[in-house]
């Protein structure tokens, strides 16, 4: 191996192209030595299936780690707001709470104080706001908020 000096302080190894080739061939020897025809023409074959399996196992952790959850989280979702009813106490997306007066397809009047009323989407609804006055975004049941 021969060392290429980029700094006074630091010096960085680069190996030869025999080392390289010493190690290409040394992964390549279980191949050669396989039973059955093909031989090194047989590890062309499954080099190529190899090369997709961790392509294959990124997506396969994404869609268990990220997709999934949030579909589970967003039908979660949508069957609260679907769920709603007058008296429901809830926060907004934009941080308001109120409780809902009145329904009217996808519009809801919220009153946020006493004679105070106002209409929103019914998808600007963040979640139920449980008794002690959290808000449950995560869980979001309209009937355990409901009521005094």
């Amino acid at each position: 191996m021969t060392g290429l000096t980029i700094s006074a302080n630091r010096k960085w190894k680069i190996p030869t192209m025999a080392a390289v080739s010493v190690f290409a061939s040394f992964l390549m020897t279980d191949a050669a030595f396989a039973d059955g025809p093909g031989g090194i023409a047989a590890l062309g074959n499954a080099s190529g299936l190899m090369q997709l399996v961790p392509i294959i196992l990124i997506f396969v952790v994404f869609y268990f780690l990220l997709i999934r959850p949030q579909q589970k989280q967003a039908k979660k979702h949508q069957q609260f707001l679907n769920d709603l009813k007058r008296g429901t106490k809830i926060v907004t997306n934009g941080g308001i709470h109120g409780i809902i007066t009145d329904m009217d397809g996808n519009v809801l009047t919220l009153e946020i104080a006493k004679d105070v009323r106002v209409k929103i989407s019914r998808n600007a609804v963040a979640g139920a706001v449980t008794k002690d006055g959290a808000v449950n975004v995560e869980t979001a049941d309209p009937k355990s908020s409901s009521g005094s």
